[in-house]
Parts: structure tokens; C-alpha cells; sequence
């Protein structure tokens, strides 16, 4: 309780836009002390302040070995890959550092599913440390959910994975530049060329203006 007074009496003299970063931190350790992390993955002890024990962490299948433009895991990294070669995609780079496997696969299931928003936050505390020290771009822009999946889910989990990235690095999150115009069958159950056309036209820009280098979610 004196931990989150202090929190709060400290922010007021801070200015706005520092001081949401500065209490998130420290709402941060507060609660490292009030509430010691666990494993989302097995229940055990979780380790280093985070919510996976250090066997779970160690499991994590980072994606090292991939097309920078796609993502796509390959044997060695490299600038492109052949399906980017033959049909070059339409953005420059793509930022995907763990491949769908045990135990992210878990993660993301919760988190898309099931309303599980610590699921979320670990996802996003893993996306920050892989990103420290790569080229940002200028604004995050999520990919809205159309209204009737958002009234059902509750919840946007790409917003939510932006929100709490661009607070790890001070960039804005343009929420209002998409907009979901129709709606869509789920993806988790189309193969990669029917996931594409499924999305065609489903989207529209609506900002009057973007910065050059944005970052989709």
C-alpha cells in the first residue's frame, strides 16, 4: 500500500507523458513484491522477475535463422528469401522473434482466446528485449478486430501487444489509422493463401496523415 501511494504521490510531479512510463514501472516492481511471478507455462516460480521459470525460457524457439523481409525461418539468415524473390511483399521488413512453437504457441493461444492478458504482457516483455537495440519505426499501427469479434472477445490483442510496446519504446500507437470495414472468417483455420484472400479489402486507411516508417501489429 505505501509502495503504490509513493507511486502515485511521485507521478504528480512528473510530466504527462513521462509519467505513465514512469508508473508502469514502477506498478511494476510493486507488484513483484505484492505478487511474485509464476510460470504461465508449468505454475513454477517464475524467474529473473518474469512469468516463465527459467527451463521454459530456455525452451523458447527465438527465430534467428530467418528472412528478414517475411519473417519466414530458414536454415541461415539472410535479406530475402525465395518466396519474397518471386513475389516481393509489399512491406520492408518484418520483426518476428520467436517461431510458433512450445511454449509460445500455448502463449498466444491463451492470450488470442482466452482472455489471458498476462499471456499478452509476457509476449510483449519478450518482443522488447529482442527489439532492444533494432531499428524503430515511427508509430505502431494495430490491425483492428471488426466490431462484432471485438464485442464478442472483449478485448483487441493486437492493441494490447501495441499499447504495452510502445510504452517499452516511447513510440505512439495510431489505433484509429485502420479501419475493419467487413468481416472475416477465422484465420486459424485457413492455410496461408486462403488466410490472404480471406483478408482482401477487409481494411481500410482512414488516417488523414502517417508518418514514412510505421510498424503493422
Amino acid at each position: 500500500r505505501q509502495a503504490i501511494t509513493a507511486v502515485w504521490s511521485a507521478a504528480r510531479t512528473l510530466s504527462t507523458e513521462t509519467a505513465m512510463a514512469q508508473v508502469d514501472r514502477w506498478m511494476n516492481r510493486a507488484s513483484l513484491l505484492l505478487l511474485p511471478p509464476r510460470c504461465l507455462v508449468c505454475g513454477e516460480p517464475g524467474a529473473s522477475g518474469r512469468d516463465l521459470c527459467a527451463d521454459c525460457h530456455a525452451d523458447l524457439p527465438w527465430n534467428r535463422a530467418c528472412c528478414r523481409r517475411c519473417g519466414l525461418p530458414m536454415a541461415l539468415a539472410a535479406e530475402i528469401c525465395g518466396d519474397c524473390l518471386t513475389a516481393l511483399p509489399p512491406f520492408s521488413r518484418t520483426f518476428a522473434p520467436l517461431r510458433y512453437g512450445f511454449p509460445v504457441d500455448r502463449l498466444l493461444l491463451r492470450f488470442k482466446f482466452h482472455g489471458d492478458l498476462a499471456c499478452g504482457r509476457e509476449l510483449a516483455a519478450l518482443m522488447r528485449v529482442a527489439g532492444t537495440g533494432a531499428e524503430l519505426p515511427q508509430a505502431l499501427v494495430p490491425v483492428p478486430l471488426h466490431p462484432a469479434r471485438l464485442r464478442q472477445r472483449g478485448y483487441d490483442q493486437a492493441l494490447e501487444l501495441a499499447k504495452a510496446l510502445g510504452r517499452s519504446f516511447s513510440l505512439p500507437v495510431l489505433d484509429r489509422a485502420l479501419h475493419r470495414h467487413r468481416a472475416t472468417g477465422a484465420q486459424s483455420e485457413l492455410d496461408a493463401e486462403a488466410r490472404r484472400r480471406n483478408l482482401r479489402g477487409a481494411f481500410a486507411s482512414v488516417a488523414t496523415w502517417l508518418p514514412a516508417h510505421i510498424a503493422l501489429v
